[in-house]
């Protein structure tokens, strides 16, 4: 199943804890890089990061739920919500999926 996983930042201490821990979450990325499909952050209309997405392939929410978890940023205190939704693919490169 293809999941999207939104996640809210801290606003009041984004920007520090996202600098001080972005080389272990990027290299927590690539370890489930079977897995993650695509991520990335969210930016606001004035270019301040507000949180981020990831398309994950996995077999069940509970799995995807535990990545979250064990993702460096997790217990930093910057993420502030994450929303794990079961997406399906409808449209991609121009075309019909189903």
């Amino acid at each position: 199943m293809l999941f999207a996983v939104l996640f809210e930042d801290n606003p009041t201490q984004a920007a520090e804890l996202r600098r001080k821990h972005l080389p272990d979450h990027l290299r927590f990325l690539e370890k489930h890089k079977e897995w993650v499909v695509a991520a990335g952050p969210l930016v606001s209309a004035a270019g301040e990061a507000q949180g981020g997405l990831w398309l994950v392939e996995a077999e069940d929410r509970e799995t995807v739920d535990r990545m979250v978890r064990e993702d460096p940023f997790w217990p930093t205190g910057l993420r502030k919500s994450v929303r794990i939704s079961a997406w399906k693919q409808v449209f991609a490169e121009g075309r019909r999926q189903i």
